[in-house]
């Protein structure tokens, strides 16, 4: 993946395998995770300039806890969280699990905010005003998945984002190199919702990405 992406002009990939409670998807171990973080080094030194971010799509459990703990989320170099698991849910707990994964410090990157899959399922109810207002006060960024089934955020929530003064990133939720492609859509969906490329996370360059991480780090007593 690093490979393709050196090839297409890219100056960094972010790196985020399930973890461990998705199962059906190969999630990492703690113990698959310091062999991955010892490959990604090894990597950087080949790949350099190109960089290769240690990152994680965490699973928010049932309870609103994430399914490493916080010594474990902190060897990465960002964490995304996302809800894969027990979809049927009513606000109330939807609500609780997003709650209690934004509140987390080690969250960077809230992943497809509802869960939806168009034409397949429906998002599971959240206030998003109410989710907006606490990744704005927690400093997380809100992901634009690019996947053309997901695109989620919804785009008619984006000027609200702009209006809290959040950062926005669209990511292409690649499972193979074909799907890099998908950031053209996560593209269509920003402009559609007027983001500006200052507020698109993944627009950064490699040296305004990593400042960013070590800012928002800071921010949140986590580094």
């Amino acid at each position: 993946m690093a490979e393709e992406l050196i090839k297409l002009g890219f100056e960094y990939l972010v790196i985020s395998d399930h973890s461990k409670a998705a199962a059906y998807a190969g999630g990492l171990t703690e113990e698959r995770i310091t062999e991955q973080h010892k490959y990604i080094d090894s990597l950087n030194k080949k790949f350099h300039p190109f960089k290769i971010f240690k990152s994680i799509e965490c699973d928010i459990l049932g309870d609103g806890t994430l399914d490493y703990d916080n010594a474990v989320l902190s060897s990465f170099d960002l964490v995304i969280t996302s809800i894969h698991s027990n979809l049927d849910m009513d606000e109330d707990k939807a609500m609780m699990r997003l709650m209690g994964a934004i509140n987390n410090p080690y969250t960077i990157i809230l992943g497809h905010m509802t869960g939806r899959l168009l034409l397949t399922r429906k998002g599971y109810p959240i206030d998003h005003k109410a989710i907006i207002d606490a990744c704005a006060k927690n400093n997380v960024v809100i992901e634009i998945n690019a996947a053309p089934k997901r695109l989620d955020i919804d785009w008619r929530w984006i000027d609200y984002a702009i209006e809290k003064g959040l950062m926005l990133s669209i990511n292409p939720d690649a499972h193979s190199l074909e799907e890099f492609e998908y950031i053209k859509y996560g593209t269509l969906v920003a402009q559609k919702g007027a983001l500006p490329t200052s507020r698109n996370l993944s627009s950064y360059s490699l040296r305004e990405f990593e400042n960013f991480l070590a800012e928002t780090k800071k921010k949140k007593g986590i580094l």
